[in-house]
């Protein structure tokens, strides 16, 4: 039987720790809430230390710092977690549970699930988004998660603002920038539109669902023309319940005007999809950092 790997998908609002085996079986998994970092650390390796885990690998929430060269890596930085900013949240993980420790972003461990066990397994350039309270990227090139100064923040770039929207110029619901692609496409920013979304009807609407999918399909434009992806992933809460993708594809098509030819553009409809994994590919991806960190090819 292969070996047992932890997996641990921190999150703002709940900590999940699983075990699992390398070829992506998950064998036991448990909510842990996030509540102060000391205690919810603590608690988080106890239990992977309880189950004999031979490697951990953790998807933070972040900013965090995910260089093994700097001297604070498996840090937050500052987060508007309460408590939270610059934790040492390997030193506290190591300091219960003495294995080697894969460590990344959630959004990256989420790419890195579908790119290892998902729907764009065998593939070495994927491009995971996930659209919900925040935007978040995922980016895997030639078969590394990117990396650099920090990790990508691509829910931070600029996009041009629909003159049909109807939120007031000058207002977004990132507190940053008024005119991002966060800002404009996650879910508080459709609480600012309409209320609840569900409410309004959002999902059969389809003005609103082609004004959120077109500022999706702007940033895919960017995401595609520098990344050069070999799969586009999208989830996160609104991107798993609302139809966007037909819109952004139209948009993303609209903005590229023809000028890539590469065989991806030929069937849009198998470039840019939803996630595969059931909500499980930040677990696998975790799973995958841990095997990763034990050295196995």
């Amino acid at each position: 039987m292969s070996r047992l790997l932890g997996a641990l998908e921190m999150g703002g609002t709940k900590m999940v720790c699983a075990t699992g085996r390398a070829d992506g079986e998950i064998v036991e998994r448990v909510r842990i809430d996030t509540a102060d970092p000391t205690s919810t650390l603590e608690a988080c390796g106890a239990w992977f230390a309880e189950r004999g885990v031979e490697a951990l690998g953790v998807g933070a929430f972040g900013p965090t710092d995910v260089d093994p060269a700097l001297p604070h890596f498996g840090c937050m930085l500052t987060t508007p977690k309460p408590g939270w900013s610059n934790v040492d949240v390997l030193g506290a993980l190591r300091s219960v549970i003495d294995v080697p420790v894969g460590y990344d972003t959630d959004v990256n461990a989420a790419c890195l699930g579908e790119a290892v066990y998902g729907c764009a397994r065998g593939l070495r350039d994927v491009l995971y988004l996930t659209i919900g309270t925040g935007v978040g990227a995922g980016v895997l090139v030639e078969g590394n998660l990117l990396h650099g100064a920090m990790h990508p923040e691509a829910g931070h770039i600029p996009l041009t603002r629909d003159p049909a929207d109807p939120m007031p110029s000058g207002v977004s619901a990132c507190p940053f920038h008024t005119n991002c692609l966060e800002g404009l496409a996650c879910g508080p920013s459709l609480w600012k539109r309409w209320g609840d979304p569900v409410a309004a009807g959002m999902a059969d609407d389809p003005g609103k669902v082609a004004l959120i999918g077109g500022y999706l399909g702007q940033a895919l434009a960017t995401f595609v023309l520098c990344y050069m992806p070999r799969k586009i992933v999208i989830g996160g809460g609104v991107g798993d319940h609302l139809p966007l993708l037909p819109p952004a594809r139209i948009k993303l098509a609209e903005l590229l005007n023809g000028y890539l030819a590469i065989p991806e553009m030929d069937d849009l409809d198998a470039y840019v999809v939803g996630n595969s994994l059931d909500g499980d590919q930040g677990i696998l991806g975790c799973l995958e950092l841990a095997r990763r960190a034990l050295g196995e090819n």
